[in-house]
């Protein structure tokens, strides 16, 4: 390990290696292809490949294929045991030295015994995914929950399938609209506890650093409103859509949020991502 922890802080020590592997960690659990990588931080592939391969020399990133894609995830491993060392290094033994400066950065969880926890869902259009999302957690959550959905370059009117879709479902849009990300970093807007992407573009775009340092989720799906043919088989991706967040949204207004701490709170969203 005296070798790995300064080789790791080396290789992110470099801008834009760094960028990568930031991408990728607001991209966890998700295995992101190369060409991805490079098309949101706008990389030209042979540059790209060099970056790669030195953050998975220091066992910061993992490599898979699927065909003839490679696919890219953070080595969380590998990350956790570069933390642990600078912190156990620092304090010396001695944890209580550091807990008030990691106490100002991650606060502690708010029961939900006596408070509603602020919920946003960010999508790319903010005309979709992220208005389902939103719906469906009003729905699914009762009175616990505020909810807000905002989109990172949102259009400016909702699509007509997915309005479609959750009036059959019983939900009321009358008060739906496209909202920008910017909307809720003013001052007066609500302090988040809860900060979920729903789309891949949203993830790999640099969003704002939310006071409070919220607790976070990638729920990346495919879009609908990118399906293609007739009305009846575009109509059917927005119901995929719909119901795979259902399920997702389901599975966390279920958990037992008195009962888990930041971390588990953390675990228990990632899981999601990957089992619904």
């Amino acid at each position: 390990m005296e070798k790995e922890i300064p080789l790791r802080l080396s290789v992110l020590g470099h801008p834009q290696r760094l960028l990568v592997f930031r991408l990728l960690m607001r991209r966890y659990p998700d295995r992101v292809p190369a060409g991805e990588i490079g098309a949101a931080l706008d990389v030209k592939p042979s540059t790209l490949s060099s970056y790669l391969s030195a953050l998975m020399q220091a066992g910061l990133v993992t490599q898979t294929r699927e065909g003839t894609w490679l696919n890219y995830q953070v080595d969380m491993k590998g990350m956790r045991e570069m933390l642990d060392a600078l912190f156990f290094d620092c304090c010396r033994g001695r944890p209580e030295l550091c807990m008030p400066v990691l106490s100002d950065v991650i606060p502690e969880t708010p029961a939900m015994t006596d408070s509603k926890f602020n919920v946003l869902f960010i999508c790319t259009g903010n005309s979709a995914r992220s208005i389902f999302a939103e719906s469906i957690l009003h729905t699914e959550g009762g009175d616990r929950f505020n909810v807000y959905s905002a989109g990172t370059k949102p259009y400016s009117e909702l699509n007509p399938f997915a309005l479609e879709v959750l009036r059959n479902k019983g939900h009321d849009t009358a008060t739906l609209r496209a909202k920008n990300v910017s909307e809720f970093t003013t001052d007066t807007a609500p302090k988040f506890d809860f900060v979920f992407t729903v789309c891949d573009g949203a993830a790999n775009e640099e969003c704002p650093a939310w006071e409070g340092q919220p607790i976070s989720g990638h729920w990346g799906m495919p879009d609908p409103v990118k399906a293609e043919g007739t009305d009846a088989e575009r109509s059917l991706a927005f119901q995929q859509a719909y119901g795979t967040l259902k399920n997702r949204i389901r599975a966390f207004a279920a958990l037992p949020f008195a009962e888990l701490d930041r971390i588990s709170l953390q675990k228990a969203v990632d899981d999601i991502a990957r089992d619904h």
